[in-house]
């Protein structure tokens, strides 16, 4: 059984929004797990990026772990536009660009992970607020991924709900076993402007499979 879309806030009239901002994120929280987080997150997650604008955030790779499975699942998602770490990379440059997607009403991020020797790895992903759990992340020949997403110790905390192919108008449920595994993102605010990005992949058969750390903060806007 799918995940169900948890109490949300009930969404002002567009003149309010445009005031406060983007409230698309706010609205997949519960009103006390929002006001727990960070007011930097807060911020963070209410910036409203229209007319073209983008976001910028730079920082750095700290710290990749891939176990065996996790290279190998990571090379084989290259056949959905590598969207997951494929080398073990530390303490190099990072860049992330987050753009308003005009057409879905969504948001396309463009992550870009430099590499000690070679090209850089290139991930395009959009977020989509739709689907049962209210946000969705899109890759490349209509895979996609349910998120849902939770406030624990003031970290903002996306998981993986279910993994999807749409061909057209159709629909269809991955397997289990044609997925990377669980996956959980946890944003957490470390002070100074500057936030980290932990990146978890669990395999129901290998257990965790990749880890990816990361910090970031904003140069524009």
């Amino acid at each position: 059984m799918l995940p169900q879309l948890r109490e949300a806030h009930a969404s002002p009239p567009d003149s309010r929004q445009n005031e406060l901002g983007d409230l698309r994120f706010r609205n997949l929280l519960l009103r006390d797990d929002w006001a727990a987080l960070p007011a930097a997150i807060r911020h963070r997650f209410s910036k409203r990026v229209a007319g073209g604008a983008t976001v910028i955030y730079a920082g750095e790779i700290v710290e990749t772990e891939l176990k065996l499975a996790g290279w190998i699942v990571a090379q084989l998602a290259r056949l959905v536009g590598s969207p997951l770490p494929r080398w073990r990379d530390a303490h190099v440059p990072a860049v992330v660009a987050v753009t308003e997607d005009v057409r879905t009403g969504g948001q396309i991020w463009t992550r870009v992970y430099t590499r000690r020797c070679g090209f850089p790895q290139v991930i395009h992903s959009a977020k989509r607020f739709a689907g049962t759990t209210g946000l969705e992340e899109h890759v490349s020949r209509g895979v996609g991924m349910a998120l849902t997403v939770h406030q624990e110790n003031g970290a903002l905390v996306f998981r993986s709900a279910h993994y999807f192919l749409r061909i057209g108008p159709v629909r269809l449920a991955l397997p289990i076993w044609l997925t990377p595994g669980a996956l959980t993102v946890t944003h957490t605010e470390e002070g100074g402007g500057q936030f980290s990005f932990l990146l978890e992949v669990v395999h129901p058969a290998f257990g965790r499979i990749i880890r990816q750390f990361a910090t970031f903060h904003e140069v524009a806007s």
